[in-house]
Parts: C-alpha cells; structure tokens; sequence
C-alpha cells in the first residue's frame, strides 16, 4: 500500500512537472523574443538619424548653408580683431602726427604709420566683403530651396486637379506657367514675331535649343529656349502675357539660381528635367 502510494505520488509530480514544463518554456521563449525586440528597436532607433533630409540635394544644400555660417563666424571674430588693429594704427598716426608737427619724426615715419593704417582698413574693408558674400551665398541656397518646395508643391496639386497644368505658380525667385497645349521650338518665329511688333527689335533670345551651359548643369534643354528679359520688365511681362494666351509652358527667372539660371531671364516651353552633366 505503501508502495503504491509512493508510486502514485511520483506519477502525479512527472504530470505536474510535464504540464508546467510548455508553459514554462513558453515564457523562456516569450522573455527571449521580448529582448530580440527591444534590442532590435534600440539599434534601429541608433541607425536612424533624427532628422534626414528628404534627398541628396538637400542635404547638400544644408551643408553649404551650415559651413557659410560658420565661415561667417569665423570672419566676424576676424572682423573684430582687425578692427582693432585699426583702431590702433589709427591711434599711432595721432601720436605720430603731434611729434612730427613737433619735429621730433621724420614725415618719412608718419607715411609709414599712415600706411600701416590704410592696409589695416583695407583688411577690415575685405572681410566686410566676404562676410556679405556670404549672406548672398545663404540667400540665393535658401530661394533656390524655396522654389523648389514650391515646385514640388504645385506639381502634386497638378496630379490631383485636372485643371492645375495650366495655372500660374508664382514665387520669390520664378514664374511658372504649366501651359495648355505641346510647346515645340517651330513656334519660336510666331513668339519673335510678337515681340518684334510689340517692341521694334528682335527677341532677345540668349540660347536656343541645348546649349554648353545646360550640358554643363545636366539640363535637358533641346526643346526650350531663353528669353533675356526680366520677367518683372515692361517686355518681360508683355512677354509672358502673350505666352499664357498662346498656351505656351514658361518660367520666368527673377534673379540668378546657381546651377539652375544665370541671370533675370524668361525659359519659353516646358521645364528641363535633368541628365547627367557634361
């Protein structure tokens, strides 16, 4: 009797322990994918960065941004210092002065106090230089990435409207007109036509077609020509007046982009799309 309970004892622990066990190894296993994924998410959340810009472009394009700024830096502590050194020679040339008028120098080291002057103005005068360069610098990169968010903008209002490939997209630094019909360079005697009668001289037409500058960017411009006029002259809006009514695609550049357009200019048909530089 004593043996089989014993016996029977020893069977119900082997089905305690048998039935614990898959539970058991289900939290085992449960524990050990719950680490997987917190590991997983910590090195994900290591590889991503914080903030990625949307494409090479702007990355770029926020690189040279942040580097002028630091040359900017770096030219106002130097503006400093050599402002300082005006300051001084400019002292030197007061003392310089009362002693030669008291004929205790030579007018020869007065001219040369005044030199040392003069160069040190000269250092402060171009620094003031680059420093405006480089605000010049950071505006025309923050209107060229305007322009293009604002390009990016009316293009996906365009694939939802129907009736937005024929609005006008007006920014700081261009005019864009999507046109209503095909635009083809057979057309540009019809336009030259209209601006000889409107004007009394021949359109200014500064490339027709592809051109080495375009090569040279990685602009398409076979089927596009540029008018030099500003948009925002009298010819320029005559211009453009003119192509809306014919229908014809145009953007009109109100000041140079780097890399996109050299001067004010009117661009008459569709916009170029980029291929690999020259």
């Amino acid at each position: 009797m004593w043996v089989m309970q014993r016996a029977n004892g020893a069977a119900l622990a082997l089905a305690i322990g048998l039935a614990l066990c898959p539970a058991d190894s289900d939290a085992r296993q449960k524990a050990r994918a719950s680490k997987r994924g917190a590991k997983a998410k910590t090195a994900q959340s290591k590889e991503k960065p914080a903030a990625q810009p949307e494409s090479e472009l702007a990355r770029l394009r926020a690189q040279f941004v942040e580097a002028t700024r630091e040359l900017k830096t770096h030219l106002a502590q130097q503006l400093d210092l050599y402002e300082k050194d005006v300051k001084r020679a400019d002292e030197r040339v007061t003392k310089t002065a009362e002693l030669f008028r008291a004929g205790l120098v030579s007018k020869r080291e007065l001219e040369n106090d005044e030199e040392k002057a003069g160069i040190a103005r000269a250092k402060v005068a171009a620094v003031e230089r680059q420093l405006k360069s480089a605000d010049v610098q950071i505006a025309e990169t923050l209107v060229e990435a305007e322009a293009e968010e604002a390009a990016a903008k009316a293009l996906a209002k365009a694939k939802t409207s129907p009736r937005a490939s024929g609005g006008l997209l007006t920014t700081t630094a261009y005019i864009r007109f999507g046109g209503t019909r095909a635009w083809t360079l057979s057309e540009a005697g019809a336009v030259g036509q209209f601006f000889a009668r409107s004007f009394g001289r021949q359109l200014p037409v500064s490339s027709f077609g592809q051109s080495p500058v375009h090569d040279r960017w990685g602009y398409a411009h076979h089927n596009a020509m540029d008018v030099g006029v500003s948009p925002d002259s009298v010819e320029g809006r005559a211009l453009m007046e003119y192509l809306r009514g014919a229908g014809i695609p145009f953007t009109a550049f109100r000041f140079a982009i780097p890399g996109t357009a050299t001067g004010p200019h009117i661009h008459v048909g569709r916009p170029s799309h980029k291929i690999a530089p020259r």
